[in-house]
């Protein structure tokens, strides 16, 4: 379990999955034999034969009086047309609450974007229905994103139905502005191109600073390589245009990155590397 410290602010690493066929599909341009040329990404970040490792993890931040959850996978016992997905019966909630934040501790659920698995865990099957999973919790979702996807057609199962409506219909949810601050050390911070109301999440403490991807950077090759976009990006022009200058303001600065996707070590910073950047420990 991995854990981070930044200013007053403690970040936590809760994995759900580990994934080295879903890259293929997310990110086809980076095959083994492109990326062959970015070493820095072995041993880390590439399995055996040159394949995307990605990791499928929640962010616990906590901060004084704060418990927050960024990002909630993949979720248990949901219909999902990706097969290795569907019906799952994963211990996330076993190893959250051994991390030292059970489901009751959660003050606050924060979802960067409502693909399917950032919003899995929102809900827990109870009979034939989903219920919140954080009984506690106010779960912040940008109106953007929302207006975006709520009648949108559902095609990797009904991820919205069964993730999202029932946060709204219980009256947990509150949509929020894409730079909504959270708190004095934590805010919401736009990066629009993978969905339109994308958002990454940035901490600031005790002159300290981190940032929180999401979705924006995929996997660390990216960081190598930011003009490639995303197969699940609904506006690949866009996410590269974010993401260049995500990079760009956190290039030789002391910010640590936490991939939402980094398999471990799963966060580092960023350092310029010739025409573009890499990700230093």
């Amino acid at each position: 379990m991995l854990r981070w410290r930044v200013g007053n602010v403690t970040i936590t690493r809760v994995v759900d999955e580990t994934d080295t066929k879903i890259g293929a599909l997310v990110l086809p341009m980076a095959t083994p034999e492109a990326v062959a040329g970015i070493p820095w990404l072995r041993p880390h970040y590439l399995g055996e034969a040159g394949e995307l490792v990605l990791s499928i993890h929640s962010l616990v931040v906590e901060s004084p009086g704060r418990r927050i959850l960024v990002d909630t996978c993949l979720g248990n016992g949901k219909e999902r047309a990706i097969r290795a997905w569907s019906l799952r019966s994963g211990p996330f909630l076993a190893d959250l609450a051994a991390s030292g934040s059970p489901r009751e501790s959660i003050d606050t659920v924060l979802c960067t974007h409502m693909h399917v698995d950032h919003v899995g865990w929102n809900t827990m099957r109870e009979g034939d229905r989903f219920v919140p999973t954080f009984p506690n919790a106010r779960y912040l979702f940008s109106r953007i994103e929302w207006e975006h996807w709520k009648d949108e057609p559902e095609t990797i199962g009904p991820v919205i139905t069964d993730s999202v409506r029932p946060i709204l219909d219980a009256g947990l949810a509150d949509l929020v502005e894409t730079d909504h601050r959270v708190s004095d050390e934590i805010s919401l911070e736009p990066t629009p191109g993978h969905t339109p109301g994308h958002v990454s999440v940035r901490i600031r403490s005790a002159g300290e600073e981190a940032a929180i991807t999401g979705d924006m950077i995929h996997h660390p090759c990216q960081i190598a390589r930011p003009d490639w976009s995303s197969a699940a990006d609904t506006d690949p022009d866009r996410s590269r245009v974010t993401r260049r200058a995500f990079l760009e303001g956190c290039a030789d600065r002391p910010v640590l990155v936490i991939g939402t996707h980094f398999a471990a070590p799963t966060a580092g910073r960023i350092v310029r590397d010739g025409d573009a950047y890499r990700l230093a420990q």
